[in-house]
């Protein structure tokens, strides 16, 4: 489809999400986290949404911080239809999500509105939750507070990783963006707005 995106992530969790839409629709630019120092060189190192984009041949921008006005200059030179974040690492200024015609969707590995916040998966695990899951979301100001587009939910069995708990939501979180986006670029799809009351944070 000729829908322009632009993709916003940085650890493992994004990659399904980022092979997906590469797969599917028109990606103009990926925009993840700075290289950082890691190993026991402490060299600088790209993160795995970096190496993954450079390896499809995508434009990547790796800001400091998304606040800069040269920041804004980018995504727009790039005119995206739709931004799309999966555990990015920073938050999104209201001048950004207010960039693309379609928004900002988010891909979020938990059932929101429990457990918003940068550690979703480790919180369910640790408070014994019996179910975890996907949401995406339309992104708004606020920590993950954003109307549902669309949710699903997994079982948590006894003794699951962090790790595999992660590998398992990143791989539903991308098809179940897949699914839904036709649907809600057609405007066919009505936000659902969270219950504030049932919102919990993750540590």
């Amino acid at each position: 489809m000729n829908t322009r995106i632009v993709f916003m992530g940085s650890p493992d969790f994004a990659l399904p999400t980022l092979q997906a839409l590469y797969e599917h629709y028109q990606v103009v630019g990926v925009v993840t986290q700075p290289d950082r120092p890691a190993g026991r060189g402490r060299q600088p190192q790209a993160s795995p949404v970096k190496q993954a984009a450079q390896a499809l041949g995508l434009e990547v921008y790796q800001p400091v911080s998304l606040r800069k006005p040269e920041v804004l200059a980018q995504l727009s030179a790039w005119a995206p239809d739709l931004i799309v974040v999966a555990a990015f690492g920073q938050i999104l200024p209201k001048a950004v999500l207010d960039l693309p015609p379609k928004g900002c969707l988010n891909v979020h590995a938990s059932l929101l509105p429990r457990w918003r916040g940068a550690s979703p998966i480790q919180a369910a695990i640790a408070a014994g939750d019996d179910h975890s899951g996907v949401t995406i979301m339309l992104m708004d100001e606020g920590l993950d507070t954003g109307p549902i587009l669309s949710q699903r939910s997994v079982p948590l069995p006894l003794g699951i990783t962090g790790s595999q708990l992660s590998k398992q939501l990143a791989e539903l979180g991308a098809r179940t963006l897949i699914e839904i986006l036709p649907s809600y670029l057609d405007g066919m799809v009505a936000p659902l707005p969270q219950n504030e009351n049932e919102a919990t944070y993750a540590p």
